[in-house]
């Protein structure tokens, strides 16, 4: 099963080949690609993947998980999930953009990161 990290979801939208070194550029677009194929996932509020390459990630654990279990509570408050919520890739990557970035609600969510300038 793959697990995502719920603000993921909105970091996944607006990836553009930049983030904080090659590793986890390279790991982000691997993760982008797979999930084209649109696999079930499982929404958790752990670390995923994506943070496997990730600089605040340390032994499994965020440096900064205060601040991205709020993202993610945020995220499946808006879109009335979960954690551990089973779904398509495709149907919650919809959810998210109906609800939250077309609507213009991701900066109420996550404009204190330190890449919003990425996400306009």
């Amino acid at each position: 099963m793959n697990q995502l990290r719920p603000h993921h979801g909105m970091c996944l939208a607006y990836f553009r080949g930049k983030g904080y070194s090659e590793d986890f550029v390279e790991n982000m677009a691997e993760i982008k690609a797979k999930l084209s194929r649109d696999p079930l996932i499982e929404l958790t509020d752990q670390t995923d993947q994506i943070c496997g390459s990730c600089p605040n990630n340390e032994a499994g654990k965020c440096k900064t998980s205060e601040k991205v279990a709020d993202y993610d509570r945020r995220v499946l408050e808006i879109c009335d999930l979960h954690p551990g919520t089973q779904i398509h890739w495709k149907e919650f990557e919809k959810l998210v953009d109906e609800k939250i970035l077309r609507v213009g609600k991701r900066e109420q969510i996550c404009g204190d990161c330190q890449w919003t300038e990425i996400c306009i």
